[in-house]
């Protein structure tokens, strides 16, 4: 059990085992709660909201599947910029041609 002391302005300091263990950095946010058992802090990761896409379900769900692939060798290197597009064509659907009428 890690021991603190609490300083003016209610300050105090985690310590060292129990910051890395929570992978906690300075800046970061805590909520604080009053249990039945004492204070409970939990911690309050922020996303910028320009990177808030890379979190969704449906993202992380992509890269999970992403990562199975590649552990799986079932990626390709290319290269080249134009390599890389030559394979994107060669996998592409033929364009529908209308008919005219």
């Amino acid at each position: 059990m890690a021991r603190t002391t609490l300083r003016a302005k209610g300050q105090l300091t985690l310590p060292e085992e129990i910051r890395k263990a929570a992978h906690l950095e300075e800046g970061d946010l805590l909520e604080a709660q009053l249990t039945d058992e004492g204070i409970l802090l939990r911690p309050q990761k922020v996303i910028d909201a320009s990177q808030a896409w890379y979190w969704t379900p449906e993202w992380r769900e992509g890269e999970r599947q992403a990562d199975t692939q590649l552990a799986a060798g079932e990626d390709e290197t290319f290269h080249s910029g134009e390599e890389f597009l030559e394979a994107l064509q060669g996998l592409a659907k033929p364009a529908r041609r209308r008919s005219r009428r």
